[in-house]
């Protein structure tokens, strides 16, 4: 079994702390571990380092070689530049197959945070198993609790199989990030889950869903493939990456094949989406105040608020639900439950080119 952790994405919700050359997954925001090293960490325990790929860009892969440092650097691909998960998979996928035909691929988003690593691997290896024999394309499927519009669905079909006790399902449909309505519909009706982005497969499977699925990006990956391990490597890839088109996974082959299976995972998952999302996972004291980072707070009649600030005693007065991150160029205000408009501030900043900021 082989990992494959996807380290792209700017993270721009996570501003002032997300930056260009230090995104979400390269940060410490719960500790002395980044997100990414603690998805190492969770995995390391069912495959070996040898075994763990992480796909990421070139401005990112230095710092990835320095943080991970039992992660070969051969096993750190560089994409020239983002194209989203489909291109990222199919390289990967194309980088392991040379290594090990019948390979099963575990892939994962840099960035998540799970509160029950153990859950996690055991769903992990029972999905391997479901996916060793045959074309199966398996994702893990999260329990929702709210209808959040920013995840993707998945309508939990008819029972596939059971493995050492733990249920696999058929996949009906795949509704990526429906809207309101839609989602409150869907938790009404019952028999949905939110897509976590994790996926397991054979490379050769997922290779042949990209193949009939997305013919374009399959043949870029098989001038690619031709190129993997000679002088032209570097060369050959950034010319296919190119022209090819920018797509999901999940828009380009999940939602579209008929060979997709899902196993539900009640393990303490969040995707990190957000400073909000952070306060709703984060350890708080007893008026709903949360710094991850622990940073030292006087609350006087202050409530729910986040605040991520080093070295600096925080006095709180008769405020709130805001949020309050501090770097060492950059402090940012916001009301809680609106940091997914942080991006409009990104925005701004690209707009007036004020690039020292980004």
């Amino acid at each position: 079994m082989y990992a494959v952790i996807m380290a792209g994405g700017r993270g721009v919700r996570f501003w002032p702390m997300s930056r260009e050359k230090r995104p979400k997954h390269l940060l410490d925001i719960f500790g002395s571990r980044t997100l990414i090293q603690e998805t190492i960490d969770r995995i390391l325990p069912i495959i070996p380092s040898d075994r763990i790929f992480v796909v990421t860009s070139i401005t990112h892969a230095d710092e990835l070689t320095r943080q991970l440092p039992e992660i070969p650097r051969e096993n750190i691909l560089v994409e020239p530049m983002g194209r989203n998960t489909a291109p990222c998979i199919g390289l990967a996928a194309l980088t392991i197959m040379k290594k090990d035909p019948g390979a099963i691929m575990v892939v994962l988003p840099a960035d998540h945070r799970i509160e029950s690593e153990e859950k996690l691997r055991q769903i992990l290896l029972t999905a391997a198993d479901a996916a060793r024999n045959g074309k199966t394309l398996v994702t893990i499927g999260i329990p929702p609790t709210g209808p959040v519009t920013g995840y993707g669905y998945l309508e939990q079909g008819p029972l596939k199989e059971t493995i050492a006790g733990v249920s696999v399902y058929h996949v009906q449909s795949i509704r990526e990030k429906p809207g309101a309505e839609q989602t409150k519909e869907f938790l009404s009706r019952g028999g949905f889950l939110w897509n976590s982005g994790m996926f397991v497969w054979k490379a050769s499977a997922i290779l042949e869903a990209i193949a009939l699925w997305l013919p374009d990006i399959h043949q870029g990956l098989m001038d690619m493939d031709l190129s993997l391990g000679t002088p032209d490597e570097c060369s050959i890839i950034e010319q296919v990456y190119g022209r090819m088109k920018s797509i999901s996974i999940d828009y380009g082959v999940m939602e579209k094949a008929d060979n997709v299976a899902v196993i539900p995972g009640d393990f303490g998952w969040s995707d990190v989406g957000s400073w909000d999302a952070i306060w709703e996972i984060a350890s708080k004291d007893g008026q709903g105040n949360s710094s991850p980072n622990q940073a030292r707070i006087i609350a006087v009649d202050s409530y729910d608020n986040l605040i991520q600030v080093k070295d600096k005693l925080i006095a709180l007065v008769d405020v709130k639900d805001l949020i309050i991150v501090e770097t060492d160029d950059e402090l940012l205000i916001c009301k809680r439950g609106a940091s997914q408009d942080i991006r409009k501030v990104v925005e701004i900043l690209e707009n007036k080119k004020m690039t020292g900021y980004l």
